[in-house]
C-alpha cells in the first residue's frame, strides 16, 4: 500500500508540473496500480469510521451490561490469544498465510466472543469464591458450541482449494485457543463480580415476555414464513461476474477509458492466444483468425499485422509483380514500346529481422516465443467498440486443435467464483448434518430445537436479499457459515437452561448478537460490494437467529 501510495503521487507531482508549464493540458491518470490504490484508501477509510463506531458501540453495551470495562478486555483477550494461536498454526502448516485467510478468519473469530460473553453472564452477581463450580457448570455448554462451530468450518479442509483449507485451519485453532483462555484464564483474571445492572436485567428478562405463538397465531406464523420463502425462492437468481464487485471511483474509470479511446488501447482482460509448431505456422494461423475476427467487426492488434508469415509474404510479392506486369504491359501497348520489370529487389522478413527492428517494440510483448512445450505462441489482442465485444460469437471462434485458444480472465474468476459459491453451500449443508449430530448426542430429541432457528435465519435471511433484489453471489453465502456457528451457540445457550425466568442465558445471547452486528452488521455501510454483501446478510441474519431461538424453545415439561 505504501508503494501504491508514492506511485500516486509522484504521478500527480508530474501531472501538476505538466498543468504548470501548459495551463490548457488536461492530465489523465490511468493504470491498474491507481485501481489498487484507490481501493486500499476506500478500505482504509471504512475501516477507521465504521471500526471506529463499532468499537464505542461494544464498548458501551458492555459497560450498560456489567458496569464495568474488565469483561472487554478479557473477552478481547481471548480473542486476541486465538487470532496469534491460528496465524502460528496456519503458518507452521502452509509456510505462509493469503490475505483472504486472515481477512475472512478473523472475522470468524468474532464467534469466539460467545464464550466470553456467556461466561460473564453466568458469573453476573456471584462470588469469586466457587470458580471450579461455576468452570465445571459452563464446560460442557461451552466445549459444545466450540466444537459445533469447529465442525462446520473444519469442513472447509476438504476442499480442492488451498485458500479455503487455510481458512479451516485458521478458524478451528483460533476458535480452540479461545476457548481454552475462557475456561483456563477468565475464572482467575475475572476478579469479583459486579451485581446485575438494571439493564442487564431488563435485557435478560425479555426471555419471560417473548412471544410464544400457540394454536391459531403459530399457524398463521408458520403460513406467512411459508410465504416468504416462496416468493423469495421465485425471485432467487444468482450473479457471480467478477465486474458486480467493482467500486472503483467514476472519475478515475472514465479517465481509464478516455485514455484507453485517445491511445487506441486493447483490452488484457479478454484475448486469443495462437501457437503452432514452427515461427511460420505461428503467423499463418494468427493471420486467419484475425481475419475472421475483421469479418466480426471486432478491432484487432495482431503481430502478423506488422511481421506477416513468409507464405503472405511471398503471395505479396506475387501480386505486386502480377501488377507490376499488368501495368507494363499496358504502358507497352499505349506507347508502343516493349518494356520491362527490373528485378526484384525486396527480400522475404523473417521474424528474427522484425524483431530486431525498432519498430516491433510496440508489439514485442504479443509475441511470446518459443513455449517449454517446444509451440510457439503470441497473443491477439483486441478492442472493443462502442457496443462492446460479442463474447460468444468470439467464444465460438476457439479452435484448441488448430492452436487457437480464447482467453476471457473475466469469465474464468467470475467462474471460479460461481464454483466457490456452489462448493461453499454444499460445505454449508454438510456443517449443519454433522452440527445436528453433535447436538443430538448432548439434547437427543430436542438436538433440532437448537439447530432450526439458524437453518429457519438462514434460509429467510436468502429471501429477504432475493425479494431486495440482491443477486446471490460468494460473499452472501460465506456470511452463511458464520451465522451458522452463531446461532447454534444461541441455540445451545437457550436450551441448556430453557426456563423462562432465567436471565442470564437470554442475556448472553442478546449481548452476543448485539456486538456480532456492531463488529460485522454495520460492514453493510461499507462502499465495498464485497464488503457491503457480506455484512448485509449479517445484519438480517443474525437477529432473526435471535428472534427465533425462543420460539423453538420448549414449554415447561416438554421435549
Amino acid at each position: 500500500m505504501a508503494q501504491q501510495q508514492a506511485l500516486v503521487q509522484g504521478l500527480e507531482q508530474a501531472g501538476d508540473a505538466a498543468r504548470r508549464a501548459s495551463p490548457g493540458a488536461q492530465v489523465l491518470l490511468a493504470g491498474v496500480p491507481l485501481f489498487a490504490a484507490a481501493a486500499a484508501a476506500q478500505a482504509q477509510r471504512e475501516v477507521h469510521t465504521i471500526g471506529a463506531g463499532s468499537l464505542l458501540g461494544v464498548i458501551l453495551l458492555t459497560w450498560c451490561a456489567f458496569r464495568s470495562l474488565r469483561p472487554r478486555l478479557l473477552v478481547t483477550l481471548s480473542m486476541a490469544v486465538g487470532l496469534a494461536m491460528a496465524i502460528s498454526t496456519t503458518v507452521l502448516v502452509f509456510g505462509g498465510l493469503h490475505l483472504i485467510t486472515l481477512v475472512f478468519g478473523a472475522t470468524l473469530l468474532g464467534v469466539a466472543e460467545n464464550y466470553g460473553s456467556n461466561y460473564f453472564c453466568a458469573r453476573m452477581g456471584r462470588p469469586q469464591a466457587p470458580r471450579l463450580r461455576l468452570l465445571a457448570e459452563q464446560l460442557p455448554m461451552l466445549g459444545l458450541a466450540m466444537l459445533t462451530t469447529v465442525i462446520a468450518y473444519a469442513l472447509l479442509a476438504v476442499t480442492p482449494f488451498p485458500g479455503l483449507r487455510q481458512i479451516a485451519v485458521f478458524s478451528a485453532s483460533g476458535l480452540l485457543a479461545a476457548f481454552v483462555t475462557v475456561m483456563l484464564w477468565f475464572p482467575w483474571l475475572d476478579g469479583t463480580a459486579a451485581p446485575a445492572s438494571r439493564f442487564a436485567l431488563w435485557l435478560g428478562g425479555l426471555r419471560a415476555r417473548w412471544p410464544r405463538p400457540r394454536g391459531r397465531a403459530a399457524l398463521l406464523l408458520g403460513l406467512a414464513l411459508a410465504l416468504l420463502l416462496g416468493a423469495g425462492a421465485l425471485r432467487l437468481r444468482t450473479d457471480d461476474d467478477i465486474r458486480s464487485l467493482q467500486s472503483a471511483p467514476p472519475a478515475l474509470l472514465q479517465a481509464q477509458r478516455e485514455s484507453a479511446r485517445l491511445l487506441d488501447l486493447p483490452g488484457v482482460a479478454q484475448f486469443f492466444l495462437v501457437q503452432g509448431a514452427d515461427e511460420e505456422q505461428l503467423l499463418q494461423r494468427e493471420e486467419a483468425l484475425v481475419d475472421r475476427l475483421r469479418d466480426l467487426g471486432v478491432g484487432v492488434q495482431a503481430v502478423s499485422d506488422w511481421l506477416p508469415s513468409l507464405q503472405r509474404q511471398q503471395q505479396d510479392q506475387g501480386l505486386r509483380r502480377a501488377s507490376a506486369q499488368a501495368v507494363l504491359a499496358s504502358l507497352s501497348r499505349r506507347l508502343d514500346e516493349r518494356l520491362q520489370a527490373g528485378p526484384p529487389v525486396a527480400a522475404l522478413l523473417p521474424p528474427a529481422a522484425w524483431l530486431a527492428a525498432p519498430v516491433s517494440e510496440p508489439l514485442r510483448h504479443q509475441w511470446l516465443g518459443r513455449q517449454r512445450d517446444g509451440q510457439w505462441a503470441s497473443a491477439v489482442l483486441l478492442r472493443a467498440g462502442s457496443s462492446g465485444l460479442p463474447l460468444q460469437q468470439l467464444a465460438a471462434l476457439e479452435q484448441p486443435q488448430a492452436g487457437v485458444l480464447w482467453v476471457d480472465k473475466v469469465g474464468e474468476i467470475s467462474q471460479l467464483l460461481g464454483r466457490y459459491r456452489g462448493l461453499i453451500g454444499a460445505i454449508l449443508l454438510g456443517g449443519y448434518a454433522l452440527v445436528w449430530a453433535a447436538l443430538a448426542w448432548r439434547f437427543g430429541a430436542r438436538a433440532w430445537r437448537a439447530l432450526a432457528p439458524t437453518a429457519l435465519a438462514s434460509a429467510l435471511t436468502l429471501a429477504l436479499l432475493a425479494l431486495a433484489g440482491q443477486p446471490l453471489q460468494l460473499f452472501h453465502v460465506l456470511p452463511l457459515l458464520i451465522l451458522l456457528g452463531l446461532g447454534v451457540d444461541y441455540g445451545i445457550f437457550m436450551l441448556e437452561q430453557p426456563g423462562r425466568d432465567e436471565v442470564a442465558p437470554f442475556l448472553s445471547v442478546s449481548l452476543a448478537a448485539l456486538s456480532t452486528l456492531l463488529s460485522f452488521g454495520l460492514l453493510a455501510l461499507s462502499a465495498t460490494p464485497a464488503l457491503h454483501a457480506f455484512g448485509l446478510t449479517l445484519l438480517m441474519g443474525v437477529p432473526l437467529a435471535w428472534w427465533l431461538t425462543p420460539v423453538f424453545l420448549p414449554s415447561q415439561g416438554n421435549s
